[in-house]
C-alpha cells in the first residue's frame, strides 16, 4: 500500500524510502502536459502542471510513480565536504586540497592541486567562492567564444545556483550558467553555454535552433547531454 502524507493543501509532501519529500507545484502557461523531477539533491518532488490540470491530479501523479521517485532518490549521491575529503571536483577532475595555517587565505593553484590557509572553519566557504570565481571567468570566455561565432554582441552573464537548470537565457539579455558546471568536463559546461546563446537567435528548441547549435558546438551535443543525465546529479553533493 502506498503511504500518502496527509498535509495541508499548501504543503504537499510525500514518503519516500523512509523520508518525507515536499512536493513543488508550478503552473506553467505553455506546459501541455505533466512533468516531474526530482530535485538534483534529494530535497523535494517538482511537478510542473499545465494550466488546466487539477492541482490533485498533480498529486495523484506523484503517488502513481512513487516507486521512479524512490529510485531517482536512491541514486541522489550524499553530500561531502571537499575539504574533510581531502580533493576538490574542478573541470571534471579531482585535485587535492593542501592547507597550511601558514599559507594565503585565497586559494593558490598549482598543477592538479590548491593550497589556501586562514582559519579552518571558513576554508568549505573560501572554496566555493574560488570555484564560482572561475566559473564566470570559464563561462565568460565561454560565451565570447560562442557569440563571436554567432555574429551576437555578447549578452550580460551571471551564475546561477538554480537546482534544477544548468543555464537560461532571458528575454532581457541575460545568461545564467549555473556556478556547478565548473567542476564538470569543460565540453559539458562549454556545452550549455553554446547552447544558451544559440537561443539568443532562436528563443525556442525548434529545428533551426538545433542546427545552430550543432554548428556553434565544435563536440558532440549528445555526449555532454549524456554526461549531465548520468552525473549531473554528483555536482550537487559537494558544499550542499
Amino acid at each position: 500500500m502506498i503511504e500518502w502524507l496527509r498535509v495541508p493543501p499548501s504543503d504537499p509532501a510525500i514518503a519516500l524510502a523512509g523520508r518525507t519529500v515536499p512536493i513543488h507545484l508550478t503552473r506553467h502557461p505553455r506546459a501541455r502536459r505533466l512533468t516531474m523531477r526530482l530535485a538534483p539533491d534529494g530535497t523535494a518532488v517538482r511537478i510542473t502542471l499545465p494550466r488546466w490540470c487539477r492541482r490533485a491530479d498533480a498529486l495523484a501523479f506523484a503517488v502513481a510513480r512513487k516507486a521512479w521517485l524512490e529510485t531517482q532518490l536512491e541514486a541522489v549521491v550524499p553530500r561531502a565536504d571537499p575539504f574533510e575529503r581531502g580533493t576538490l571536483r574542478y573541470r571534471g577532475e579531482q585535485i587535492a586540497l593542501h592547507w597550511r595555517p601558514d599559507a594565503p587565505r585565497r586559494p593558490v593553484p598549482a598543477e592538479r592541486s590548491l593550497t589556501l590557509g586562514g582559519p579552518r572553519e571558513t576554508v568549505t566557504n573560501r572554496l566555493r567562492r574560488w570555484l564560482e570565481e572561475e566559473g564566470l571567468r570559464l563561462s565568460r570566455d565561454d560565451l565570447a567564444d560562442y557569440c563571436a561565432r554567432a555574429g551576437q554582441t555578447q549578452p550580460h552573464l551571471r551564475l546561477s545556483r538554480a537546482a534544477r537548470r544548468w543555464g537560461s537565457c532571458s528575454s532581457k539579455n541575460v545568461v545564467r550558467i549555473n556556478w556547478r558546471l565548473v567542476m564538470a568536463p569543460d565540453f559539458v559546461r562549454r556545452s550549455v553555454v553554446a547552447h544558451e546563446v544559440a537561443h539568443l537567435v532562436h528563443f525556442d528548441h525548434g529545428a533551426r535552433f538545433h542546427a545552430l547549435l550543432e554548428d556553434l558546438y565544435e563536440g558532440a551535443i549528445a555526449d555532454a547531454d549524456a554526461w549531465l543525465r548520468t552525473h549531473g546529479r554528483t555536482l550537487y553533493a559537494d558544499f550542499g
